[in-house]
C-alpha cells in the first residue's frame, strides 16, 4: 500500500492546515517503544508532546498492553446504564482512593470535550435540583480550552480554532486569564491578575452554576504556565460565594505538574474534576468527571421530583478502557512515577531557564514535565515557531507550535538521557531559527 498517497486520498487530520500539509513528507507512524515513535520507513522519533498531552507513561508498557489483551478475551464492552462490570468498579475506586479530598463519585465518558460537556451539566442540574435554576451562568477563563464540541467552545473559544462557529456559540462569561508571559502587572507577583475573576464571580454570585478552568497551565492558549496560588485563592473565593469549582486537569492531571493532580499543587479539593488523556496512559480513549457525595446526592428522586442525570454514552466505561486506566494507575503507583518524574522536570527547568536568555526569546518557563517559551516573530515569512518545529522534525524531534510558542511535553518517564537528546535537539533548532 501507497500509504502516504492512500492518506492524502482519504484522511481528515485535525487541527492540520490541508494544503501546507500535502506538500510535506510527513512521518507515517508504524510503532512506538518508551519515548520513541518509529515510521514505516525505520526512522525514529522522540516524542516531545507525548503524542498530544497524554501518554504520559511512554509507549508500549508491557503492563498496559497485556491488561489490554487480557481484557480483549473476556470482555470487550458492555454498558453502565442500569448494570456494572467488574472493571470499571475496581476502575472507579482506585480514581477514588487517589482523587483530591473527597471526590468519589465517577462518571465516565470518552473523551476530554464530552466530559467537560458532562461536567458542566451535573454542574447546572445540581442547582436544578436544589430548586435554585437561575445558578446556570458558567465563568470560564479568557483563552481557555476545552474541548471542540459546540458546548465546550464557548468556555474559552480561540478565535484561530473556533472563529468560523463564533455565530452560533453559546460565551460564558471569561475572566481575564493570568498570562505571566505578558503580565500586564509587575514581575513581582502578587496575583494582582486574580481581581478581574474576583470581580466578577462577586458581581454574578447570584446567578453562576459553576468556575471551570485549567489548573495551573493554559494549554491550547500557549502552554501558559500560572501559580498555584491562583488555584487556590479561586477555590476560597468560590467556597465563600458557594459556587461550584470545576478543574479542567485532562492534559496536566495524572503527575503533568509534578503532583498526582495540579489539585494537590494547589493543596486544594474542587466540587468537580475533569479527567482524561493519560487516565489510560494515553491508550485508549476514555475521560471522567470526579465529584463528590454532596453533589452525586442530589440526584436522587426527591419531592416526587425525577432528578435522574440523563446523559450518557454509549461507550461510557468501556472494559477495554478500563483494563488501560487500572493498569496504567498501577504503574503509576507500582514505579512511583510522579517522584520518579523529578529528574526529567528538573532537566527541563534548567534548560528552559537556559533558552529563556536566548536572544530572540520573549519569556520561558517550566512546572513539573511542562516546558513553554515564546519567541519574538521575525517580520514577514513563515512563523519562527514553526520554522522551530519543522527543523525539530528533520532531528527526529516531534514538537508542535502554538502561535509564537514551542514547548516541550514529554513523557514522565523520559530517561535522563533521551531527556538530554530532547533538549539538545529542541536547543539546536532553536539557536539555528534565531541566530
Amino acid at each position: 500500500m501507497n500509504y502516504r498517497e492512500t492518506d492524502l486520498k482519504h484522511l481528515w487530520h485535525p487541527y492540520t492546515n490541508t494544503d501546507k500539509f500535502q506538500r510535506t513528507a510527513f512521518p507515517i507512524i508504524a510503532s512506538a517503544t518508551g519515548v520513541r515513535l518509529k515510521d514505516i520507513k525505520g526512522r525514529e522519533y522522540l516524542d516531545g508532546i507525548s503524542s498530544w498531552w497524554c501518554v504520559n507513561l511512554g509507549h508500549s508498557h508491557p503492563h498496559i498492553v497485556n491488561s489490554v489483551v487480557q481484557q480483549a478475551v473476556r470482555l470487550q464492552h458492555s454498558i453502565t446504564g442500569g448494570m456494572s462490570h467488574t472493571g470499571i468498579i475496581k476502575l472507579s475506586e482506585m480514581l477514588s482512593e487517589i482523587a483530591p479530598g473527597d471526590l468519589n463519585r465517577v462518571y465516565y465518558a470518552s473523551d476530554g470535550a464530552s466530559a467537560v460537556e458532562a461536567a458542566l451539566r451535573i454542574a447546572i442540574q445540581y442547582w436544578w435540583n436544589l430548586e435554585q435554576p437561575n445558578r446556570k451562568n458558567i465563568i470560564s477563563l479568557s483563552g481557555a480550552y476545552h474541548g471542540d464540541t459546540m458546548g465546550t467552545v464557548g468556555l474559552g473559544f480561540l478565535p484561530q480554532f473556533h472563529g468560523s462557529v463564533e455565530h452560533v456559540v453559546n460565551r460564558s462569561l471569561q475572566a481575564p486569564a493570568p498570562h505571566c508571559f505578558h503580565c500586564p502587572f509587575s514581575d513581582d507577583c502578587s496575583l494582582q491578575c486574580f481581581k478581574g475573576m474576583e470581580d466578577l464571580l462577586r458581581k454574578n454570585a447570584g446567578t453562576t452554576a459553576a468556575v471551570i478552568i485549567e489548573p495551573v497551565c493554559q494549554g491550547a492558549a500557549g502552554i501558559r504556565i500560572y501559580p498555584p496560588a491562583y488555584v487556590t485563592r479561586l477555590r476560597t473565593l468560590c467556597t465563600e460565594l458557594d459556587i461550584l469549582l470545576i478543574l479542567d486537569e485532562i492534559a496536566v492531571g495524572f503527575g503533568r505538574t509534578g503532583e498526582m493532580f495540579a489539585a494537590d499543587l494547589a493543596g486544594i479539593q474542587p466540587d468537580l474534576m475533569v479527567v482524561g488523556k493519560s487516565l489510560t496512559g494515553g491508550y485508549l480513549p476514555m475521560s471522567a468527571v470526579i465529584t463528590t457525595s454532596e453533589i452525586f446526592d442530589s440526584f436522587r428522586p426527591a419531592k416526587n421530583r425525577d432528578r435522574t442525570f440523563y446523559h450518557g454514552h454509549t461507550f461510557s466505561g468501556n472494559p477495554l478502557a478500563a483494563a488501560a486506566a487500572t493498569a496504567a494507575l498501577e504503574v503509576f503507583e507500582k514505579e512511583d512515577v510522579v517522584r520518579q518524574s523529578a529528574m526529567p522536570a528538573a532537566q527541563l527547568e534548567t534548560a528552559f531557564r537556559e533558552f529563556g536568555e536566548l536572544p530572540g526569546v520573549h519569556r520561558s518557563a517550566a512546572l513539573g514535565c511542562m516546558s513553554s517559551l515564546e519567541i519574538t516573530e521575525k517580520a514577514g515569512g513563515s512563523s519562527t515557531a514553526a520554522q522551530v518545529a519543522a527543523l525539530a522534525l528533520d532531528m527526529g524531534l516531534i514538537i508542535r507550535p502554538l502561535g509564537p510558542v514551542v514547548y516541550l511535553w514529554p513523557p514522565l518517564t523520559t530517561g535522563k538521557s533521551d531527556m538530554e537528546q530532547m533538549l539538545t535537539i529542541f536547543g539546536d533548532c532553536l539557536k539555528s531559527v534565531l541566530q
